[in-house]
């Protein structure tokens, strides 16, 4: 990891940490869960979203997000209805068992986060929160 880039460094670790969060719900629960669908639920938790909204937030294709959206709604996570001022958009909210599954899923991240700071410290972990909530204005960057 030595002569790695930032790209590279981050997208390892982000891996890891994706891998650890995903196993400690399918060790504990019966229901599978994408991290495209964690996503979407993180995005409409205690929030009332068009699903074209949680398109353009999560950067997934409308026909994408519409398909994840099927898929939680067949997992009885959502819901999905039409919006009041447009029978052409469609709302999505998180049921009861859904807010019950997203509850879980992030006490298992606090868990995560704990070990890190177990091994890290606390000092360390705070510091990198606090790096990569900085606005790195790198939407802008010359390609």
């Amino acid at each position: 990891m030595q002569n790695q880039d930032i790209i590279d460094l981050l997208s390892e670790r982000y891996e890891i940490l994706r891998r650890l969060a995903e196993e400690k719900w399918n060790n504990n629960n019966d229901i599978y869960i994408s991290n495209s669908e964690w996503r979407i639920m993180s995005k409409i938790y205690n929030k009332q979203l068009t699903i074209s909204d949680v398109a353009k937030d999560v950067d997934f294709s409308r026909q994408a997000t519409h398909k994840f959206v099927k898929s939680l709604e067949a997992k009885e996570l959502v819901e999905v209805s039409s919006a009041e001022h447009s029978k052409k958009h469609k709302v999505i909210n998180i049921t009861e068992f859904g807010k019950t599954c997203y509850e879980k899923n992030a006490h298992y991240k606090e868990e995560i986060e704990q070990q890190l700071i177990n091994t890290l410290g606390e000092i360390e972990v705070t510091k990198l929160k606090s790096i990569l909530t900085l606005d790195w204005d790198i939407e802008h960057l010359n390609v």
